[in-house]
């Protein structure tokens, strides 16, 4: 991610970093210390989960009281019948960005999904739109049978992702076997990326991991006694295509399966307290190796914002 920095482009601050890391709260801290320098400012969403109204208790969207008065965008915009691409979000995105910079208004992204903020920062590879019969044979294999295809037919994207990145390895699966082409070869040609029209003010959170598992364990705990059973029983009512993101959503597999009595409430809890460990695990790895080196990296109990954001603050 390459990103041209100058005092006469438009400002834009990002806080990227695992789920349940605290990014959302630092972003409200960071907007409400701009506002009380007479600089209004907005959170746009980044998370792949908390765009869809579905998700409201399992994205862990904030609330209003959580929001403490400052505007938030892209939460709980799409409908989980519509799935949400990162193309699709970096359009969204961008339309914000531009609304809010003619206002003279800081947006804040705050999320956890790297590809949503590569896509809107760097542009998007040109890819056609894949043949629905291909995406179909694609997503009908199971992990094992996808790794080794893609091993096959696509050695340096098996190279780059993680055996357990299931959505990637389908995404360049798909891409090779649509357009004969391997997806490198697509990204090379990327546009629409707005990383050379702003300033960026990035700050990616990695805190403590035994203190970020043990927060993902307690949160979705919470969930479940929260509202989750009851948001996933309405999805499942819905009788929405399982493929769909909103239905592979982290916690979706795992109560729909407790309320199918394949698993127990313990067993739920258990399943989806690992599976939302597995994916902070992922998160953590991207962000400590691919964003930009000059990209502050901080653990909370390091983090000042008045110094990881004085360039902002000062302005």
């Amino acid at each position: 991610m390459s990103i041209v920095n100058s005092p006469e482009l438009p400002p834009i601050a990002l806080i990227a970093g695992p789920t349940a890391s605290g990014k959302s709260d630092l972003a409200v801290r960071l907007a409400q210390a701009l506002e009380a320098r007479e600089k209004r400012a907005a959170v746009i969403n980044a998370d792949s989960a908390q765009v869809y109204a579905d998700l409201r208790v399992l994205s862990a969207r904030p609330s209003e009281e959580e929001m403490g008065g400052i505007e938030h965008r892209l939460f709980g915009t799409w409908d989980g019948a519509t799935p949400c691409s990162a193309a699709d979000w970096a359009a969204s995105a961008k339309r914000e960005i531009a609304a809010l910079h003619a206002e003279d208004v800081v947006p804040i992204l705050c999320g956890g999904t790297g590809l949503y903020l590569r896509t809107l920062l760097e542009g998007i590879a040109p890819v056609p739109r894949i043949n629905s019969d291909v995406r179909k044979a694609v997503r009908s294999l199971t992990q094992s049978e996808a790794r080794a295809a893609l091993e096959a037919e696509d050695p340096e994207a098996a190279g780059r992702l993680a055996p357990a990145d299931m959505a990637r390895t389908m995404r360049a699966l798909e891409v090779v076997r649509a357009t004969g082409r391997l997806l490198k070869d697509w990204q090379a040609q990327k546009t629409g990326g707005i990383g050379d029209k702003i300033t960026l003010h990035p700050l990616v959170l990695l805190p403590d991991r035994e203190w970020l598992y043990e927060r993902c364990d307690r949160r979705f705990g919470q969930m479940f006694d929260g509202g989750a059973v009851e948001e996933v029983t309405l999805l499942l009512d819905r009788d929405l295509d399982p493929a769909l993101p909103v239905m592979r959503a982290i916690g979706v597999p795992e109560i729909s399966a407790f309320l199918q009595g394949e698993l127990s409430r313990d067993e739920a809890i258990v399943a989806g307290q690992t599976a939302t460990r597995r994916y902070a695990k992922r998160q953590y790895t991207w962000f400590a190796h691919q964003p930009p080196v000059w990209w502050p990296r901080v653990s909370n109990n390091m983090l000042d914002m008045e110094i990881s954001f004085v360039s902002l603050l000062r302005e």
